[in-house]
């Protein structure tokens, strides 16, 4: 089987090349929660979180393919009516954007599957909210305030257990920092991801491992029976883990070039010249991204 991406060492080595002499410090944990199911998920309910943004106006391209926009970029978190398909895009964050063009709301947002398994019988509820979480750097602002806030509208919501989907690097480990939080108040959790190095680190009950380029954890666009399918792995794994670390692969396989993993934030692909540039646009995407309020 193909080896995953290593997330962690390429972007340590892009972020060094591109000058910025101290490396990102990823969150780690030694202990994990584990909170067993206490219901079938034909009779339970289930939250969505999710680190993708709602549409914003006036803000810039957040199409299909649209470049990176830190303009839309959102810190504290928010909720939504899982009633009608909402308007959420990824434009904010660092996506695969060679390989993929986030066209498919249901390959990063697994309402469309959840409602489907909800017709079938195969879970109980949807949860009447959907949570958006931050993606914070800081460990501490994640674990203290929008973990904290995350699984207080999750037991408003009286969710039975939770789904999180996370896109870019940092997404990753932001969710797997609200799974523990969420485990550690009662609510069991799985996480449906890319970027399988971050997850394993930071360390997590339940993760179902979608090797696919970062942008399409729920599933691989225009591909409803894959969307489904994986949601459908991700429930079972939910109901039949029997302890922390539990790690599945789907066994869905990217439909696009299969020497996709070379280009993600590979330096050895870049000039120069090239890095100068990269460096220029990320300085300036920062000036352009709204300002953090202070907690």
């Amino acid at each position: 089987m193909d080896q995953p991406l290593a997330y962690l060492e390429r972007i340590r080595e892009y972020y060094l090349a591109l000058g910025y002499q101290t490396p990102y410090r990823w969150a780690s944990f030694d202990d994990v929660p584990f909170c067993p199911v206490t219901k079938p998920a034909h009779e339970a309910s289930f939250a969505i979180i999710t680190t993708a943004a709602p549409y914003q106006s006036g803000k810039g391209d957040q199409g299909p393919g649209a470049p990176y926009n830190g303009a839309t970029k959102f810190f504290s978190v928010y909720s939504g009516s899982t009633q009608s398909e909402p308007d959420l895009r990824i434009s904010h964050v660092a996506i695969d954007r060679t390989h993929t063009t986030a066209e498919d709301q249901a390959s990063y947002f697994p309402l469309r599957a959840l409602k489907i398994l909800q017709s079938n019988g195969g879970i109980g509820h949807i949860a009447p909210r959907f949570h958006g979480l931050p993606t914070n750097r800081s460990h501490n602002t994640t674990i203290q305030v929008d973990s904290k806030e995350i699984v207080q509208r999750c037991l408003e919501d009286k969710a039975d257990a939770a789904i999180l989907v996370p896109n870019c690097p940092v997404c990753h480990q932001s969710v797997a920092i609200a799974a523990r939080a969420l485990e550690t108040a009662g609510i069991p959790t799985v996480i449906t991801g890319c970027a399988r190095d971050i997850i394993e680190l930071v360390g997590v009950p339940r993760f179902l491992f979608n090797d696919f380029p970062l942008g399409n954890s729920a599933g691989i666009p225009g591909d409803e029976n894959s969307q489904l399918q994986i949601t459908r792995l991700a429930i079972s794994l939910l109901e039949n883990a029997v302890k922390p670390r539990t790690t599945q692969q789907s066994p869905f396989q990217w439909p696009g070039p299969a020497d996709w993993k070379k280009d993600y934030s590979n330096i050895a692909l870049l000039s120069k010249q090239q890095l100068a540039q990269k460096r220029k646009e990320f300085d300036a995407a920062k000036l352009v991204a709204p300002k953090k309020p202070a907690r």
